[in-house]
């Protein structure tokens, strides 16, 4: 640790990020907690960043100067040190009024819209990380808490209603906590016992292929997210909303499943079994895949 300025810099500054949480009314532990869960989403995610550059170096002087051949392994004991002056700083970031103003802007305010890659809240959260490229990384990412603490704030401002938790910015879903050390330790374990008992998925099938894989699935319950509560309105305008959602989260859908039947066969499952499981008849999954038409 004595190595490592910046993690001691930001143990220091989360102090005053906390006092300030709690004037704003916000339990200072929901705050981190929220911010904790961005950022160990970009973790994982940051496997296949290529120009990230800081957490691979904080990472090997966690591990004494290399992590070398247990690299895996040290980047679920060391993530929380490593990751640490990025959550403070994300944590500051939400508690930031101007934010929340980029992410009532970008949503279109009283206009909704579709937000872009070049969305405003975004970039200025990877200046915020010292990652001026990021934003438009963050932004392709749905279904993020991320995501969760943007729309509780755009549906306090749009809602005329009594507040609830849905209007909660630091409201943070239990399938959005990320996974603790405990458990992932647990995981690689069980998976290098099994590692002679057969293939497992964690194993055949590359994470580039899994984290695309997820991105799909929730790009797709981001889009039937916004179906609730849009059905007011002229009959034109409400069918036209609730089809242009579904047909697009049928379009990830379909995509995720095709993802997910070509890791499937790549991995070594039978042609047979994935077409049963994804009810595709054989013959079309055959040609699908060996036409390479399944998109990166």
């Amino acid at each position: 640790m004595r190595d490592l300025p910046e993690v001691a810099a930001a143990q220091r500054r989360w102090a005053g990020v906390a006092r300030r949480a709690a004037q704003t009314g916000a339990e200072p532990e929901r705050v981190f907690a929220l911010a904790h869960a961005v950022v160990a989403r970009w973790w994982e995610q940051a496997l296949h960043w290529e120009r990230e550059a800081i957490w691979p170096q904080r990472l090997h002087q966690v591990a004494g100067g290399n992590a070398g051949t247990e690299l895996e392994r040290w980047r679920i004991v060391g993530r929380d040190t490593v990751v640490f002056p990025e959550v403070v700083a994300v944590a500051d970031a939400l508690l930031d009024p101007a934010m929340a103003e980029l992410a009532w802007r970008a949503s279109g305010g009283t206009r909704p819209r579709a937000r872009g890659g070049d969305d405003p809240l975004c970039h200025q959260l990877g200046q915020r990380v010292d990652r001026d490229w990021l934003g438009p990384l963050i932004a392709a990412d749905y279904g993020s808490p991320l995501s969760g603490w943007r729309n509780a704030i755009v549906r306090a401002r749009r809602s005329s209603g009594p507040p609830g938790w849905r209007d909660d910015p630091w409201h943070l879903k239990r399938e959005q906590q990320p996974a603790t050390m405990a458990g992932q330790l647990r995981v690689m374990t069980a998976e290098a016992q099994a590692g002679g008992s057969g293939t497992r998925w964690r194993a055949t099938v590359s994470a580039e292929h899994r984290f695309h894989i997820t991105r799909l699935l929730d790009e797709a319950r981001e889009e039937l997210a916004q179906l609730r509560g849009v059905q007011s309105g002229t009959t034109a305008e409400v069918a036209r909303t609730l089809l242009e959602h579904l047909s697009q989260s049928a379009e990830l859908i379909d995509r995720a499943v095709l993802h997910t039947a070509a890791a499937a066969v790549a991995a070594g499952v039978a042609l047979q079994d994935v077409a049963q499981w994804s009810r595709l008849p054989a013959e079309e999954l055959a040609e699908v895949l060996a036409a390479s038409q399944v998109d990166s």
